[in-house]
C-alpha cells in the first residue's frame, strides 16, 4: 500500500523519465532488435513471435525481481523510494494527460497540422494527415479512454494480483511482465505485412491480459463520470450498447463509456462509431480529462483498498 502511494505520488509530481532511462524504452529496443532478426516465412514468423513475447515478458519480470532486490539494499528511505519509482515506471497517469493536453493546445491555437502531428506522435497509430478538427479531437479522447486500461488499470491489476500472491516482488514482476507484453503489442501487434504473423501471439496475449482490466476500467470510468459531474447514466448506456463495436475485444469498452459520459460520438472512420452527438471539441477534451483524472483516482483507490484488506 505504501509503495503504491509513493509510486502514484512520483508519477504525478515527476512524470516520465527520459527515454534513455526508461525501462519501457529498453524493452522497446529489445523488441526492435528481435524484429530485425526475424525469419521471413509466415509459419516461422508466427513461431518466432510466440517465443518473442514469452521471452520479453519473462526477461521483464526477471529484471524487475533483480532490480527490486538490489534497490531494497539501499540505505534509509532511498530503498522504498527507488522501489516505488520502479513500480511508477510500469504505469502512466501524468504522461497520458500531458500528451492529450498538448493536442488540445494545438487545437485551441488553431494549429490543425500541429494537432495532427502530436496526436500521431503521442497517442494513435492511424494516419492523421487528412483528419479534420473533430476527428483529431476524437482520436485524442479515444486514446485517453483506451489508455486508462493499458496505462493505469491493467498495470495496477497485475501489481495487486502479484502482491497478493508474492508480496512486493511478485507485484513488480507481474506488472512488468504485463508492461512488456503491452509494449510489444504496441510495436508489432498489427494485421499488416509481416506483422500479421510476427505479432499474432503478442496481440492475442495482450487481448487476454487486458480482458479483465478493460472491464474494470470501463466500470471505473462510469464512476469517474459521476464524480466529474458528467453523465454516468450515459456512460453506462453507451458502454452496454457500443462497447463491443471495435475489432478489439477490450478497447471499445472504455471508449464507449467515455463517449456516453461526454455525450459525443467517437469515430474512427471506416472502423467504428461510438456514442451519439457531435464529435468532441477542445471543451469536450477538457471534460474528458476531468473524467479520466477521477477514473484514475478510482483505479488507484480500488487497488489500495484491496492491498489494505489483504490477509
Amino acid at each position: 500500500m505504501t509503495l503504491l502511494a509513493l509510486a502514484v505520488a512520483l508519477d504525478l509530481l515527476v512524470g516520465e523519465p527520459p527515454n534513455r532511462g526508461h525501462p519501457v524504452a529498453w524493452i522497446g529496443r529489445l523488441i526492435t532488435l528481435a524484429r530485425e532478426r526475424a525469419p521471413r516465412a509466415p509459419d516461422d514468423l508466427a513461431l518466432y513471435g510466440t517465443f518473442l513475447v514469452l521471452i520479453v515478458a519473462g526477461l521483464a519480470a526477471g529484471a524487475a525481481l533483480v532490480a527490486q532486490a538490489l534497490l531494497g539494499e539501499l540505505p534509509g528511505p532511498a530503498a522504498p523510494l527507488a522501489q516505488a519509482w520502479l513500480l511508477k515506471c510500469s504505469f502512466s497517469l501524468r504522461g497520458l494527460f500531458t500528451a492529450v493536453e498538448i493536442v488540445r493546445g494545438h487545437l485551441v491555437a488553431g494549429d490543425l497540422d500541429g494537432a495532427r502531428r502530436q496526436v500521431a506522435w503521442h497517442l494513435v497509430s492511424r494516419d492523421t494527415t487528412g483528419l479534420d478538427e473533430g476527428a483529431v479531437a476524437s482520436a485524442a479522447v479515444e486514446s485517453l479512454a483506451e489508455n486508462i486500461t493499458d496505462g493505469v488499470a491493467a498495470p495496477l491489476c497485475f501489481y495487486v494480483a502479484g502482491a497478493l500472491l508474492g508480496g512486493v516482488p511478485g507485484g513488480l514482476a507481474l506488472a512488468w511482465a504485463y508492461r512488456a507484453v503491452n509494449t510489444a503489442d504496441a510495436m508489432i501487434g498489427y494485421r499488416r505485412d509481416e506483422l500479421e504473423y510476427l505479432g499474432r501471439a503478442t496481440a492475442r496475449t495482450d487481448d487476454a491480459l487486458n480482458y479483465g482490466p478493460a472491464r474494470l476500467a470501463a466500470a471505473a470510468l462510469v464512476a469517474g463520470a459521476w464524480l466529474a459531474r458528467e453523465s454516468a447514466a450515459g456512460a453506462a448506456r453507451v458502454l452496454r450498447r457500443d462497447g463491443r463495436r471495435t475489432e478489439s475485444p477490450n478497447a471499445g469498452l472504455p471508449m464507449a463509456a467515455m463517449a456516453g459520459a461526454l455525450g459525443v460520438a467517437l469515430e474512427k472512420r471506416g472502423h467504428y462509431r461510438l456514442g451519439d452527438g457531435p464529435p468532441p471539441d477542445p471543451a469536450a477534451i477538457d471534460r474528458a480529462m476531468r473524467v479520466a483524472r477521477w477514473t484514475g483516482a478510482v483505479c488507484v483507490a480500488a487497488a489500495a483498498l484491496v492491498l489494505v484488506g489483504r490477509p
